[in-house]
This record gives structure tokens, C-alpha cells and sequence, in this order.
């Protein structure tokens, strides 16, 4: 089924219960393939245009159409206005993926090292759910988490990122050179207006983590009306290294005691990692 527009695909999984969405593939068809997923009808979104673009909305909120691409994000104009998703984008893998995988399949897969769920956990974004007659607002972090999951019927349709006119910053480790699958990712966005910071890190468990503690700590470490070399907002270097600390410690638990040695270090080089991209993250969104 190929609609040609969001009414046409709202009916069309209206009258299929057991279809299932799809606009790049990238997830669905590896997930076919292994022979994890037997989808009894596929419905193309590829020809609803005003599903692959974004839209300002009053408030100061960007609207994100669900068929937005990796490619597409990835250009001037959006990453001038949300910097952060531009920078996951750019990074979620070759040209071949970034050209057609999409914004909307990121979030409906949710998997672990999708690259641009950590930093709509740290905007706080929300997801435009519609069905025949009727459409709701879900916290991306909700659909993520299953707190309030896609019901049958659902079409993710859009997504609203407040914008911030402020920092913002993601970076992701990987275990190879070039477009590779994240190990550790830390999105981190400033809001001087609340004076508050946000973080989120990502591929180190299912879905992205919200260390609230220290996100509230050390929006109280920065000196918000101080204003250092180049404008830059100061903070103490030791306040900063040990904001990476408290990110790591509370994402990445202590390994049972007595427990396997290999697995042991393996956690503690992914806590260095997070550390150390939420201590660099801090320091960008504070230049």
C-alpha cells in the first residue's frame, strides 16, 4: 500500500490492523531479514511529502515531520536551528543510510544506539500520534520506555522540538573509525531561561538515560550571569570533570561483587567513555 497522503496511511493501518509503517527500511529490513519481524502487509510513506519536511509552530517550537531523513537534517538551515539532532544525524551512518533513514523510524524502532534519541530525550521533544479521527501528544521519553507506548492503529506523524536558542551538543563513541554504531552517547542541551541543564546518554541500555541528579547539580556548579573569555559562561574545570563522573556512575551501575572480571572491566571502560563525552559535551555547550 503506497498513500498519498497522512489521511490515506492513517486508513489504510486502520484497515490493517497487522500492517506495519515503513518509510527507509533501514530497521524494518534488517529486522526481516533475521527473521525477527513477519509483518503481514507493509504501508509506504514515501510519497507523503508533508511528512518529510519541518515547519516553525508558535511558541517557538520546530515541527519535525516523521519522514524527515538523516540527510535532510543534516543540512545549514536545520542544523542552525537544532544543532544537536543536525549532529546525530550526520553521524547515524553512510550516506546510503543517512538518505533514506528517517526521523520518525529512529523513534518507532527505538533501537538502543539510534543516534538521534538521546537528543530528543535531552529536548524533551514530543510525538504527534494520529488514527482515524483522532490524533494525541506522547513525550518521546514515553514512547521510548513504554510508559505510553504506540497503540494498534497509531501513526507517528510528527514531532515537536521546543527550540531553545541555546547550546546544544552530541557526541557519540564508537569501536571503529568512520559512520559505526554508537558504544556511549551524550546529548547535552543548556536552557539559561531556567537556568538548567539537560542530558541524556544513549546506547549504554535500552533506552536513553536521564541522569537527573546531576543534571540539577551542576546547573548549580555554572556561574549562568558570569561571563568569561569570548562569552563564555564559567564553570570550575574540577566541577566539569566531576559532572562526567556523576553522569557515568549514574548510567553505568557498579557489576555485582564476585561477578565475572571481564565484565567488570568492560563496564568500567564504558564509564570512562561516558565520562569523558559528558565532560567535553559540557564544555561545548559552555563556549
Amino acid at each position: 500500500m503506497l498513500p498519498a497522503s497522512l489521511d490515506e496511511a492513517v486508513e489504510a493501518l486502520a484497515a490493517t490492523p497487522g500492517a506495519v509503517p515503513v518509510a527507509g527500511a533501514t530497521d524494518l529490513m534488517e529486522a526481516v531479514n533475521a527473521g525477527r519481524l513477519r509483518p503481514a502487509a507493509l504501508i509506504g510513506l514515501g510519497r507523503i511529502n508533508e511528512l518529510r519536511g519541518w515547519r516553525y509552530e508558535d511558541g517557538g517550537t520546530a515541527v519535525l515531520g516523521a519522514g524527515l531523513t538523516h540527510a535532510r537534517m543534516d543540512r545549514p538551515d536545520f542544523a542552525a536551528l537544532i544543532p544537536a539532532l543536525a549532529d546525530a544525524a550526520r553521524t547515524a551512518g553512510p550516506p546510503q543510510i543517512r538518505n533514506v533513514g528517517t526521523l520518525g523510524g529512529n523513534i518507532a524502532t527505538a533501537a538502543p544506539a539510534g543516534d538521534t534519541l538521546p537528543v530528543l530525550a535531552a529536548l524533551e521533544a514530543t510525538a504527534t500520534l494520529a488514527r482515524a479521527g483522532a490524533t494525541r501528544e506522547v513525550p518521546v521519553s514515553h514512547l521510548l520506555t513504554g510508559l505510553d507506548p504506540l497503540r494498534p492503529g497509531e501513526l507517528l506523524s510528527w514531532v515537536r522540538v521546543p527550540l531553545l536558542h541555546a547550546p546544544q551538543v552530541f557526541l557519540k563513541a564508537t569501536g571503529r573509525s568512520g559512520p559505526s554504531r554508537a558504544t556511549a552517547s551524550v546529548a547535552l542541551v543548556l536552557d539559561p531561561a531556567r537556568r538548567a541543564v539537560r542530558c541524556a546518554v544513549g546506547a549504554v541500555a535500552p533506552v536513553p538515560l536521564r541522569p537527573l541528579e546531576a543534571e540539577a547539580w551542576v546547573a548549580g556548579c555554572i556561574d549562568w550571569d558570569a561571563r568569561g573569555e569570548e562569552g563564555m559562561t564559567t564553570i570550575d574545570p574540577a566541577a566539569a570533570a566531576a559532572f562526567g563522573e556523576y553522569v557515568a556512575a549514574a548510567c553505568i551501575p557498579d557489576p555485582p561483587e564476585g561477578g565475572n572480571e571481564g565484565r567488570a572491566a568492560a563496564a568500567a571502560r564504558l564509564r570512562r567513555t561516558v565520562s569523558v563525552l559528558a565532560r567535553r559535551a559540557l564544555g561545548r555547550a559552555l563556549k
